[in-house]
């Protein structure tokens, strides 16, 4: 059985940080840090074991900040190249997962030295990434920080320019929500327009993730936006712009359709059959489609399905899947069947009863089945 995820902050990268910090300053209690930082670790998740290496960061490291901050940057691993860097730590230096401590550490103790912290967080994340770090200085400095991140759109180093895209989504995983950006955002806006076309689709995708956020709170500007961009747009910047409006597309945004040429599908039979109208949690929903094309020419498709999941209250609560993105061409007839496993996740608590299966045809729906779901 493979490791946990948070299994990434254990006992050898809490002594390979202490390693380090230790070279770079003679007064630093090794075992005293080591102690703290791994205290219980295997009982924390992966967010509360970094948060107490940050702890142990603040107890052992020297108070003043512009000591710290100069020696975290010795500690850091050498980059070969623009971009290119270990993705462990070892013996060179810090790298990987153990960046996200430190740039917590900064985000959290460096508010009142900007320009050092601004410093640090640029390195760190050429070594990882910064994208939690800078949320802090997002939160309480946005002019002075955003001012920053507008010099960053044209850095050499895609990392660097990835960290303006991921740090200023309104709604990063893990991470505190920015509300001035759920807000309003015209200041990210304006940064995502000098990234739009970056040559690197690592940041492009950043991009795009950054507008699907967006267009959760703001999908007026998230339109308006694909409405400019989309205009002589490149293959590579309409691949943007689809997964920026994957969310609102799940939705049956019908505008959001419209501008990626998803047009009201003309087909002349229609027929949904559920094979398993009986389905024990662990096992699998399967299902298949039968779609007449009634049209002259070839139509694009998105076939999406909608599951209605009861709840304990006998109410449902529903959610859309992906299926399947395909061209359906001219008088042609489309079979297509589905396995959808229903299993236990973290995420979704499954109740006995009747559930509905719902079909999506360029976000229109155009049938539905009852299953039973046994528990």
């Amino acid at each position: 059985m493979p490791e946990p995820f948070k299994a990434v902050f254990n006992q050898e990268l809490i002594a390979i940080m202490a390693h380090h910090f230790q070279r770079q300053w003679a007064d630093f209690d090794q075992e005293g840090f080591v102690n703290i930082a791994s205290h219980d670790i295997e009982t924390l998740e992966l967010k509360a074991r970094s948060q107490q290496i940050v702890t142990a960061m603040l107890e052992y490291l020297p108070k003043d900040f512009q000591l710290t901050g100069e020696l975290l940057l010795k500690t850091l691993s050498p980059s070969v190249e623009p971009g290119v860097f270990p993705q462990k730590s070892d013996d060179q230096g810090l790298s990987g997962w153990a960046i996200m401590p430190l740039a917590d550490y900064v985000g959290l103790y460096g508010q009142d030295h900007f320009e050092l912290s601004m410093t640090l967080l640029k390195a760190l994340t050429q070594r990882f990434s910064s994208e939690f770090g800078i949320r802090f200085f997002l939160l309480k400095q946005p002019e002075k920080t955003l001012a920053v991140l507008k010099l960053w759109c044209s850095d050499p180093d895609r990392h660097v320019r990835r960290l303006v895209s991921e740090g200023t989504r309104p709604r990063l995983p893990w991470a505190t929500r920015l509300p001035l950006f759920i807000k309003d955002p015209l200041p990210v806006l304006a940064l995502l327009e000098q990234l739009k076309d970056d040559k690197e689709a690592y940041v492009r995708r950043s991009v795009a993730n950054n507008l699907n956020d967006i267009g959760k709170d703001n999908p007026a500007a998230l339109l308006s936006l694909v409405e400019d961009w989309i205009t002589e747009a490149s293959k590579e910047r309409r691949q943007l712009i689809r997964h920026a409006c994957r969310s609102l597309i799940k939705q049956g945004e019908q505008r959001a359709l419209r501008l990626l040429g998803y047009r009201a599908l003309k087909y002349r039979r229609f027929e949904l059959d559920l094979q398993t109208p009986n389905v024990v949690l662990g096992e699998t929903l399967t299902f298949s489609i039968l779609l007449d094309s009634d049209a002259s020419k070839a139509q694009p498709l998105i076939i999406d399905y909608r599951i209605h999941h009861c709840k304990a209250n006998g109410k449902t609560t529903a959610k859309v899947f992906k299926w399947r993105t395909t061209i359906l061409s001219s008088k042609k007839t489309v079979r297509l069947t589905k396995n959808h496993a229903i299993r236990k996740i973290t995420t979704r608590r499954y109740y006995a009863g009747i559930h509905r299966l719902e079909v999506l045809l360029n976000g229109v729906s155009v049938g539905e089945k009852e299953f039973y779901l046994q528990v």
